[in-house]
């Protein structure tokens, strides 16, 4: 896979790998119960940020069955606000992922990221297919993908025994012709 596919410069951001400074504001926001009430975890502390900044070490871009960390930092400061993640499902086909720290949130900081993110997915690395699920109660994370142009591929109802319930899952996905024509 491409070696130079990061850093992703946007207007305000640059998407790029997590580095070690960067642990204390990670652990932080994914500590959150409002950032993490739609996430895999509960709690979040500086060791489970250190062990996860320590697995993503080893882990190479692109290989299929791996999730690549990205960092989202304000491009002025390098200050960490959220992240995005990159599964690669397949050759042609990734899922994404993204967190973004609640006091950046409703400031269109994700579009931006995600945007730029897809673009490079797309354009630079000629994949077909990128998909995102989401707990079907996360309306942000909903309107986000709707207002990228994501499909609504399925509502799996009471599909995940999540956090001590059943819910339901959203299943978007954008093919790399759809992106292209949207994007001109």
């Amino acid at each position: 896979m491409k070696s130079g596919f990061l850093p992703i410069l946007t207007a305000r951001f640059t998407l790029r790998r997590l580095t070690e400074q960067d642990l204390d504001i990670f652990a932080r926001y994914r500590g959150d119960p409002e950032v993490a009430r739609y996430q895999s975890w509960s709690s979040y502390g500086i060791e489970d940020a250190r062990r996860f900044y320590e697995s993503q070490q080893g882990v190479e871009f692109g290989v299929v069955g791996t999730w690549y960390q990205i960092g989202i930092a304000d491009r002025e400061t390098d200050e960490l606000v959220g992240d995005c993640a990159l599964h690669f499902l397949d050759a042609d086909q990734i899922e994404i992922g993204f967190t973004l720290a609640r006091e950046h949130q409703g400031r269109g900081i994700m579009r931006e990221a995600v945007t730029a993110l897809l673009d490079a997915v797309f354009a630079e690395l000629g994949k077909h297919r990128v998909i995102a699920l989401t707990d079907g109660r996360n309306k942000r994370a909903a309107r986000l993908l709707d207002s990228l142009g994501f499909r609504r591929e399925g509502h799996f109802v009471e599909a995940t025994f999540f956090k001590g319930a059943w819910g339901d899952e959203l299943l978007y996905a954008c093919l790399a012709r759809e992106w292209k024509e949207r994007r001109g």
